[in-house]
């Protein structure tokens, strides 16, 4: 019998040095939490990753392209924001790569004459086009079906940090208090404007609830409308930035985590609240409904009825609470597919 080994156990055990491109933003954001995880998962296989970070508004590519030199494969993160600069550096055509498409891209970027002929040519080029929700796939599969041959759904993972951070006891919430937390960037396609004015009708006819906001200002004058906004509100306060390895322990102190955006790819927040089984009241919209099963771990509301509705029952009843206090199943919770996709895809360039 020949000892050889096989081509394909040859194939399977290189190590490939991993580039990823992530837009310059505040390290609390999605797309940061995302590369992160990725790293991590990555670096666990055994092979190399590094970052690079870009920004839309910057000439200088020249470290982007001394780390382009070194690696085997790249994957962008964020069809436009990462896909320009990489374009603009004249790196698509000389090192193989993969994009991971954000709700921005698919929601917004594609219909805005200013990014969709950017973000056309960065799907056209790559060798692959992730997305982690489901519903997006199916509807970018309709919308552009020439994509189809490149698009994988990638399942997604959740790393969950370990740093302390007793939310109730820094915000002096008593016991009996419903605590609603919105991780969100603030910016208008996050909504937390018009979480306020939702709430407005919840604090109308009940009392005994907070409503806590943290994340990174990522639109200055939107963020001064809202800061405006919460000064009239004694039951809703601006925490700022939680550092994300903390972000587990601070949900942890919530009652409900929330979700008001307009659009979402997949929120890291709310896989996180589902895999800790904490509540989660999200508007329904793509993304959101991948993560909520309704009367499970979650509620989906629609409109402002549907809203108000929801939000006196989780204030009103703790049995309520305690039965969407579920946390997901195994494969929700673990990096291991989410991985497993993006190692096939660069082992096979």
């Amino acid at each position: 019998m020949s000892s050889a080994v096989p081509v394909s156990a040859v194939f399977w055990s290189k190590k490939v040095q991993i580039l990823l491109v992530v837009p310059s933003q505040d390290p609390a954001t999605g797309n940061w939490v995302t590369a992160h995880r990725f790293r991590d998962g990555l670096e666990s296989r055994g092979h190399k990753v590094s970052f690079v970070e870009v920004a839309l508004d910057s000439a200088d590519f020249g470290s982007l392209r001394k780390a382009a030199r070194q690696a085997d494969a790249a994957l962008l993160l964020h069809a436009y924001r990462s896909g320009r600069p990489w374009l603009e550096a004249g790196l698509a055509e000389t090192l193989p790569f993969g994009v991971l498409m954000t709700g921005t891209d698919i929601n917004f970027g594609m219909d805005d004459s200013a990014q969709a002929a950017v973000i056309d040519q960065v799907l056209q080029r790559a060798a692959a086009i992730f997305i982690q929700s489901r519903q997006a796939v199916g509807a970018l599969e309709k919308r552009a079906p020439r994509l189809i041959g490149r698009l994988r759904y990638l399942a997604p993972g959740v790393s969950l940090g370990h740093s302390t951070y007793d939310l109730r006891q820094k915000q002096g919430v008593g016991a009996d208090e419903v605590v609603f937390l919105c991780p969100a960037g603030i910016r208008p396609v996050k909504g937390v404007l018009g979480l306020l004015g939702l709430f407005d009708r919840v604090a109308s006819c009940r009392r005994g609830f907070r409503v806590l906001f943290c994340g990174p200002v990522l639109a200055r004058g939107y963020a001064r409308r809202f800061e405006a906004a919460l000064a009239h509100r004694p039951w809703a306060r601006y925490l700022g930035v939680i550092p994300p390895e903390a972000m587990a322990a601070a949900m942890r102190g919530a009652d409900v985590v929330l979700n008001n955006s307009r659009a979402e790819g997949l929120s890291n927040a709310l896989m996180e609240a589902a895999a800790l089984g904490v509540p989660i009241l999200a508007r329904d919209i793509e993304g959101n409904a991948d993560v909520v099963v309704p009367g499970c771990n979650g509620l989906l509301y629609g409109d402002v009825k549907s809203f108000c509705h929801h939000s006196l029952e989780l204030i009103d009843s703790p049995e309520l609470r305690r039965r969407l206090s579920r946390p997901s199943s195994v494969p929700l919770t673990e990096r291991s597919a989410e991985i497993d996709g993006l190692e096939a895809f660069f082992r096979s360039l």
